[in-house]
């Protein structure tokens, strides 16, 4: 059984920063993939970044530079820190695994940003 946990999130200003992590625990292939996804209230989920075993990593054009995924792969660990942030970040974010071929998710951290 893997399991997903975030943590990180919280109440940002516009402009501030915010560290995510994510803990995967369980049975994870060496190989797998580690995603983090965002859902604003109203809005389909969507890509935030994802960054391979290897740590090639790709991002959602919204993101233009202002973050960065990183992952810890002998603690199977994932985060994402994100600068510069706007009133549009506000959103739960999820963290996402592809191990064996199947998917799992987290609980979702809420990231609030005020203006």
């Amino acid at each position: 059984q893997v399991q997903l946990a975030e943590s990180g999130g919280g109440v940002v200003q516009a402009g501030g920063s915010l560290s995510l992590s994510c803990s995967a625990s369980g049975s994870i292939s060496k190989s797998a993939v580690m995603y983090w996804y965002r859902q604003a209230p109203g809005k389909e989920r969507e890509l935030v970044a994802f960054i391979t075993a290897a740590g090639d990593a790709k991002y959602g054009d919204f993101v233009k530079g202002r973050f960065t995924i990183s992952r810890d792969n002998a603690k199977n660990t994932v985060g994402l820190q994100m600068n510069s942030l706007e009133p549009e970040d506000a959103a739960v974010y999820y963290c996402k695994l592809l191990s064996f071929t199947r998917t799992y998710w987290g609980q979702g951290t809420q990231v609030t940003v005020s203006s």
